[in-house]
């Protein structure tokens, strides 16, 4: 399965990456307020869902353009292109993304980079890897220091104030916030070390699912705002090594608002 998965973020990347010489002819949607779709963003996940329908049929699929497509236990949840916005723009950070889950459990994640070829992956279990390279969340254990990625709440505006205050707090404590506008980055960048946490509010399911699994197969911990595991539901995450994740949370926890607990 896991071989299966890497094939289709490949071969999206390929495709991605052909498309990203021809910016100005690429067709695209606005799905709502500050969320766009492109033609590229279409034909990545057809794809991978054409790779996966063919080595497993029987699979469900959840994937941000298409939906749910309905099949058995296992569940293949696909984001084509986290970064559109980057990649419209000609910013070099985006990546595909793609987890599978068993019966709700994550079971294997991957983040491929086709910018930078990088490629990272986690089986439950089995640990995370990046270019077949073991790695390890960083050790830092200081809020001190620490250089923490984040996301703005630019579709939900409401959810903006809160957010404002929780960057308030943390900017106040640390050496610096990175918001570079991919989530599954941000994520497999916290299970290799390059950034010390991260946190958002309201990302969807396909932004964060194969990332939550490289960040715990790394050593690391994620919840949502009401310190459980309700963060695919939700949204709402925070993510670190086990000492970073508790001084981030009781460093936001005074933040956020009963409607995002």
């Amino acid at each position: 399965m896991l071989n299966i998965a890497i094939r289709a973020a490949r071969n999206a990347g390929d495709l991605i990456q052909r498309s990203s010489q021809n910016l100005d002819n690429i067709h695209i949607d606005q799905k709502g307020r500050n969320d766009y779709a492109s033609e590229v963003d279409r034909m990545a996940e057809h794809e991978i869902i054409k790779v996966i329908r063919t080595a497993f049929p029987d699979h469900a699929i959840l994937a941000e353009e298409s939906g749910e497509h309905q099949g058995n236990d296992y569940v293949w949840v696909i984001d084509p292109l986290d970064g559109t916005t980057n990649f419209l723009h000609g910013f070099p950070q985006y990546a595909v993304s793609i987890a599978l889950k068993n019966k709700n459990k994550l079971e294997l994640g991957v983040i491929y980079d086709p910018l930078r070829d990088e490629l990272f992956t986690a089986e439950r279990g089995g640990g995370a890897m990046l270019n077949n390279r073991k790695i390890r969340v960083a050790k830092h254990n200081s809020m001190r220091g620490a250089l923490i990625g984040t996301g703005f709440p630019f579709k939900k505006q409401e959810n903006l104030e809160p957010y404002l205050n929780m960057f308030r707090a943390v900017t106040q404590d640390t050496a610096g916030i990175r918001r570079a506008g991919a989530a599954a980055l941000d994520l497999a960048y916290v299970a290799c070390g390059r950034l010390d946490a991260y946190w958002e509010t309201g990302v969807s399911e396909w932004d964060i699912a194969a990332g939550v699994l490289l960040v715990q197969e790394a050593g690391g911990v994620a919840t949502d705002f009401a310190f459980n595991d309700k963060y695919l539901q939700s949204g709402n995450i925070i993510v670190g090594n086990p000492r970073m994740h508790q001084l981030m949370y009781h460093t936001l926890e005074p933040h956020i608002p009963d409607n995002l607990k």
